[in-house]
């Protein structure tokens, strides 16, 4: 697992500091951040890594930046209702340790379009459909999201919030993932599987914002992920990985 040195952990913070300089200066408001994360390696659960996270919250007129969310641009905003595009990062997988023998995973984009209905700052609903994008030969597709969040004051300034979402995939994104060929199952030792698309795996978060002073806060998250359907029965899953899921996070970040 990676880790953070000392002066990298400063270098991070020097750097947090000019940009939120630099974001104030252009009249974007919100929060950012720098953090930690122990989260699965791959969707399958087949290791976990420590990995430094960002964490963004940021609003420019009806743009927005969020670690979860991605690049969005509310092109129809009205009465807690937007719609607009996206564009967001989905996390590839290099497959060594466990999953030694099949075939890697390239990062890509998730691009496509969401719809979010939040009334007030406490709550909202949101659903979102994309394609990923830059994969390699047969990898990627159509993915989606359908969830709920739900925040409330806990007092001395503590903020609380849950969210449930459900994610989708096609066949073919399910297979990115899920999949094992049979020149993969020959080189791994894994049992070839064909994975289908639907829902892949429902994710519970529970969130907590906790005040240090000077528009300094403290943000911790801890989520439960339960793999479904084909993405429960992969072989990859079965041999090497899990379907309960579990990742943790924390982060400072300044509001301004």
């Amino acid at each position: 697992m990676p880790r953070l040195s000392f002066s990298a952990i400063l270098a991070g913070l020097l750097s947090l500091g000019a940009a939120m300089g630099a974001a104030a200066d252009s009249g974007i408001t919100g929060e950012l951040g720098l953090g930690l994360g122990y989260q699965p390696h791959d969707p399958t659960g087949s290791s976990y890594d420590t990995v430094p996270l960002p964490y963004m919250d940021l609003e420019w007129g009806d743009v927005s930046l969020s670690t979860d969310d991605g690049l969005t641009w509310s092109a129809f905003k009205g009465n807690g209702l937007s719609v607009g595009p996206y564009v967001n990062y989905l996390q590839g997988r290099n497959s060594d340790g466990k999953l030694r023998g099949l075939r890697d995973v390239r990062d890509m984009a998730d691009i496509g379009g969401f719809i979010e209905y939040a009334p007030d700052d406490f709550w909202r609903l949101f659903a979102t459909l994309g394609q990923a994008v830059g994969g390699a030969g047969g990898q990627g597709g159509l993915l989606g999201k359908l969830g709920g969040e739900i925040g409330y004051p806990l007092g001395m300034g503590i903020i609380g919030s849950n969210e449930l979402t459900l994610h989708f995939a096609d066949d073919r994104q399910a297979n990115t993932f899920y999949g094992v060929s049979s020149k993969d199952s020959l080189a791994s030792g894994i049992d070839r599987y064909n994975a289908g698309g639907g829902l892949q795996n429902f994710t519970l978060s529970q969130s907590f914002q906790f005040p240090l002073g000077d528009n300094w806060s403290l943000v911790a998250s801890a989520s439960w992920i339960r793999l479904a359907n084909s993405a429960a029965d992969s072989s990859i899953v079965r041999d090497r990985g899990e379907v309960n899921q579990g990742q943790v996070q924390t982060a400072i970040s300044y509001k301004f």
